[in-house]
């Protein structure tokens, strides 16, 4: 069984020197490596991709299973991975929760990981 990564605090965009730029303390390289864990799974990725195009900006959990083919409550146990790395937000209005990519927080795990990619 591998070796879970400890709980930290990821509510805030990753920030540290790029991967890059040196070898990386412990503590940087355990935040880029909970963010890229959160997204090493295929429902996950998918999850991310229809949230990044949504033409509305925000999809609720029963949208996003239907569009997927997944039920709400993997959906809803996937999301809560996004949110706990900071790549997704979620909010509540009335019986709905909608859900929305953290771009500050995606993009600051792109230039850690290619200063360059933005450019």
């Amino acid at each position: 069984m591998p070796k879970s990564l400890p709980m930290i605090d990821m509510s805030a965009p990753v920030c540290c020197a790029p991967v890059a730029a040196g070898p990386m303390n412990d503590d940087d390289a355990l935040h880029v490596a909970m963010r890229l864990k959160a997204l090493a799974d295929p429902a996950r990725v998918k999850i991310m991709s229809y949230l990044l195009s949504s033409p509305a900006g925000e999809e609720n959990s029963g949208d996003l299973a239907k569009v997927l083919a997944l039920t709400e409550s993997t959906v809803s146990h996937h999301l809560s991975h996004l949110r706990r790395a900071g790549l997704v937000e979620s909010v509540r209005r009335g019986m709905n929760v909608y859900h929305r990519p953290h771009r500050d927080a995606i993009s600051a795990l792109c230039v850690v990981l290619d200063p360059n990619c933005c450019r």
